[in-house]
C-alpha cells in the first residue's frame, strides 16, 4: 500500500475564500450581479457563481441595472472610477492583500521612484497593479531587465504580483541592481503564496510522485507545479480526478498532493479519493 501525504497548506487562500462568499451573498441580495472576467482562475468555483446567477459581461456599457462584482485578483483604476461615475452598485471583492500592493505602488510612485513590477504580463492581478502608477516597468523574469530597462535610473521601486515564485523574484532583483542608484524592494508576495511555495519545495523531495490540483489558468496553481518538477519530475498537474492516470503511481511508494489557492476543498477531495482506488491508503 501506497502513503498519500496531503500539503497543510492546499486550496482556497482568505483571500478566494472571502471573494466567492462576497459574490455569493451579493447574488441573494441583488436582482442583478454582473463580473467583467473570472473571479477567480478556475472553473468549477466559476461555474458555482454562475449558478448562483451572476452574470458575465464583456465591457461596464452592458452593465445598466444591478451590481458589479470586482474580482479577487482586483480591477483596472479606469473602471472603478467609470463604475463609479455611472453611479453602478459595487461589491469589491479584491484580495485585500493585493489592494494594499496598489497602495505601496502609488506611494512609491509619489516618493519619486520608478515602479517596476515583477509579475506575469497580462495577468488581471498585474494589470491592475499598473493602473494605479503612471508608465510602471513590467517586468516576468530575469532577461526582461536588461530588454526594458535600457538606461541607469535614479530610483526604483519594486512591487511583486502576489503569487510570484520567490526565486524568480530573487533573481529578478540581482538583475535590477545595477541598473540603478537607489532599490527600494517591497516584498508583496503573499503570505499563503510563500507558504505554498516553501511546502511544495519540501514535500517534492520526500514523495515519489507529486499532484498539483488546479486551474491551468491558475498563476499560483502554474507555479506550484513548475517548481514541484524542478525537483521531481513525476509532477502532474490535474483540475479534476478525472484527468488523473493510473501508469502514474505504478512505481510510486508515496504520493503528496497539493493545490493552488482558487481549488474548492471538494475538488481535492475528490483527487484524493481517485488516488485511494489506485492502491493508496
Amino acid at each position: 500500500m501506497g502513503k498519500i501525504n496531503i500539503a497543510k497548506n492546499a486550496g482556497f487562500c482568505f483571500g478566494v475564500k472571502r471573494a466567492v462568499s462576497m459574490a455569493l451573498n451579493g447574488a441573494k441580495k441583488h436582482n442583478d450581479v454582473y463580473m467583467l472576467g473570472d473571479i477567480v482562475h478556475n472553473e468549477y468555483v466559476i461555474e458555482r457563481i454562475k449558478n448562483a446567477g451572476i452574470k458575465t459581461a464583456k465591457n461596464i456599457d452592458q452593465i445598466k441595472d444591478g451590481a458589479l462584482l470586482l474580482r479577487a485578483h482586483g480591477t483596472t483604476s479606469e473602471i472603478y472610477n467609470e463604475a463609479k461615475k455611472k453611479e453602478i452598485k459595487i461589491i469589491d471583492a479584491t484580495c485585500p492583500l493585493v489592494l494594499e500592493i496598489h497602495k505601496i505602488a502609488k506611494t512609491l510612485e509619489t516618493d519619486g521612484y520608478k515602479v517596476v513590477i515583477i509579475g506575469d504580463y497580462n495577468h488581471d492581478e498585474v494589470i491592475g497593479i499598473a493602473s494605479q502608477i503612471k508608465k510602471p516597468i513590467i517586468i516576468a523574469k530575469p532577461e526582461d531587465v536588461k530588454k526594458n530597462i535600457k538606461m541607469i535610473i535614479k530610483k526604483i521601486g519594486v512591487v511583486v504580483q502576489s503569487t510570484q515564485n520567490i526565486e524568480n523574484t530573487k533573481k529578478i532583483i540581482a538583475e535590477l541592481i545595477p541598473k540603478c542608484r537607489e532599490l527600494k524592494f517591497m516584498d508583496t508576495i503573499c503570505g499563503p503564496t510563500k507558504s505554498y511555495q516553501r511546502e511544495i519545495r519540501s514535500m517534492s523531495k520526500k514523495n515519489d510522485a507529486m499532484i498539483i490540483v488546479g486551474s491551468f489558468k491558475s498563476a499560483n496553481t502554474y507555479r506550484l507545479t513548475e517548481i514541484s518538477k524542478s525537483l521531481n519530475l513525476n509532477t502532474y498537474q490535474v483540475e479534476s480526478e478525472n484527468d488523473l492516470k493510473p501508469e502514474w503511481f505504478k512505481t510510486a511508494d508515496s504520493v503528496g498532493i497539493t493545490a493552488g489557492a482558487s481549488t474548492p476543498d471538494w475538488i481535492i477531495n475528490k483527487v484524493v479519493d481517485k488516488i485511494r482506488l489506485f492502491n493508496f491508503n
